[in-house]
């Protein structure tokens, strides 16, 4: 099994493996182009976002400073918008519904290191992937940790640390 099997699989994987560390700076690549596009070549970002993530709906801006790791994990409804620098380490998949606005500064992250310190110490990593429902507001400096789903109809306040799951009509 390779490394990126184990890491889609949601097992410990070497996240230096060369695969991945290709893959990786290709998205970086992608990133860096996007957010030194024009502030209003709309045209322009919204080609160059449909070849960062793998798939997504329609009116679906992210502002400058938009970082991922792969890009190919991202999923994306209707209706988004990510203020600036959202960061999205994707080592798993990270779905969202539709009309998600995500405030500036928030991190999500699928990823985490493994309790055990010696696989820790051997630089092996977990991905959980994250879902995030439809109508949810996310404020301004808001982390998402690995393995958590958002229900629908959520509303995140700045500054919160989301480590498990949120149902439906909350606002946390």
């Amino acid at each position: 099994m390779t490394e990126k099997e184990k890491q889609q699989a949601g097992e410990l994987f070497d996240p230096k493996d060369r695969e991945l560390v290709t893959e990786r700076i290709n998205a970086n690549k992608l990133c860096e182009e996007y957010n030194t596009i024009t502030y209003n070549d709309f045209q322009k970002r919204e080609r160059l976002f449909n070849r960062i993530v793998s798939l997504k709906g329609d009116n679906v801006l992210a502002e400058p400073g938009f970082r991922c790791d792969y890009g190919y994990n991202i999923i994306i409804g209707d209706n988004f918008f990510a203020e600036r620098n959202c960061m999205i380490y994707d080592s798993a998949e990270v779905v969202f519904g539709d009309n998600v606005f995500i405030g500036p500064n928030c991190t999500i992250y699928t990823i985490s290191r493994p309790k055990d310190a010696e696989q820790r110490n051997q630089g092996l990593m977990l991905a959980k992937p994250i879902k995030i429902g439809s109508n949810v507001d996310i404020g301004a400096n808001v982390t998402i940790l690995g393995g958590v789903t958002i229900g629908d109809n959520v509303v995140i306040s700045a500054g919160k640390i989301v480590d498990k799951d949120v149902p439906s009509d909350s606002v946390l």
